[in-house]
């Protein structure tokens, strides 16, 4: 093998690496901890007006991975619905939207697994008007989902007063 191409495939591994402990081993799990602390009613709680739940950022998580890595990487029919994400006020526990986030992370993961370097460099349409390489769509999800995770934390923090001991897990 010659030292592009095992430096094109150890830089793949990395990432498919970086994106499994980030989204998985990270992001769930502490995700995950927000959810045993925080109350029912907590979960669908708005903050303000402006503001988002915790329900709603899980349905935005759920949906914008499952576009942007399993529908981006296969034939499946984009079928999200976007705003509706963050329309809804009720719906699912805390927990069922944990679980069900972790089963599309576990998904994308594995896609993520799989992908060749010829996959990762190729541009392909996302959102209907995003024009990323693969390795830009598995970024933006590492990207997207800190972003949100972040906000979950906080919002987590002021509800319960408590230290999240994330690095007890």
């Amino acid at each position: 093998m010659d030292q592009p191409v095992a430096a094109a495939d150890r830089l793949a591994h990395g990432i498919r690496t970086a994106f499994r402990r980030h989204t998985q081993g990270e992001c769930v799990a502490r995700i995950g901890r927000c959810i045993e602390l925080l109350d029912e009613r907590d979960i669908w709680q708005r903050p303000n007006a402006a503001s988002n739940s915790v329900g709603n950022l899980l349905l935005h998580l759920c949906g914008n991975i499952t576009q942007w890595i399993l529908v981006s990487f296969s034939t499946l029919d984009d079928r999200r619905d976007r705003p509706a994400e963050f329309a809804a006020a009720s719906g699912a526990s805390g927990r069922e939207l944990h679980a069900r986030l972790a089963s599309i992370v576990a998904d994308a993961c594995d896609v993520v697994d799989r992908l060749s370097i010829d996959e990762l460099l190729r541009e392909r349409t996302i959102q209907a008007r995003y024009r990323e390489t693969g390795l830009a769509a598995v970024l933006h999800v590492m990207e997207h989902m800190s972003g949100h995770a972040g906000q979950i934390y906080a919002w987590t923090k002021q509800v319960t007063g408590k230290d999240l001991a994330f690095y007890d897990l």
